[in-house]
C-alpha cells in the first residue's frame, strides 16, 4: 500500500504554484525553452504559457525571461526568484512527505510508503491505457 498526496499553493481560490509550473520551470532549466518543456510534458505550448502567466500574475514576479535569438535562436531562462521558489517548494514537498509518513504511523501503527502524486506525461491526443 502507498499513501499518495498532492500539494499546491493557493491564493483566494486561485492556484498560484504547484507541480505543473514547477515541472515547466525544471524543463526550461534543462532545455532553455518553454516550448520544449511543454512538449516534454505532453502539454500544448499555449497552455504552458497560460500556466506560467497565471502563476506570475498571482505570485507578483516573473518566473522566466525571454532570451533574444541569435545564431542558436531565442529561448527562455528561469529567473532567480523562480529558482528560490523552486527550492522552497522542493523542501516543502520533502518535509510534508516525511510528516505524512509519521502521522500515518501514529494512526495506523505501521509505516507506509509515501509518494507524491505524479502525473504521466502524454502526447496530445494520446489516450490512457
Amino acid at each position: 500500500m502507498k499513501l499518495v498526496y498532492k500539494i499546491w499553493l493557493n491564493e483566494d481560490g486561485d492556484k498560484v504554484f504547484g507541480e505543473g509550473p514547477y515541472k515547466l520551470l525544471k524543463g526550461v532549466q534543462a532545455t532553455g525553452s518553454l516550448r520544449e518543456a511543454a512538449f516534454s510534458l505532453g502539454m500544448a505550448y499555449s497552455k504552458a504559457r497560460r500556466v506560467m502567466a497565471n502563476s506570475e500574475k498571482n505570485l507578483g514576479f516573473a518566473l522566466t525571461r525571454k532570451k533574444i535569438g541569435g545564431v542558436s535562436g531565442g529561448g527562455s531562462e528561469v529567473t532567480n526568484e523562480a529558482i528560490r521558489l523552486m527550492r522552497a517548494y522542493e523542501s516543502l514537498r520533502s518535509e510534508i512527505q516525511q510528516a505524512i509518513g509519521k502521522v500515518y504511523k501514529k494512526h495506523f501503527g505501521e509505516s507506509v510508503e509515501v509518494e507524491f502524486h505524479r502525473t504521466i506525461a502524454r502526447r496530445r491526443g494520446e489516450k490512457k491505457e
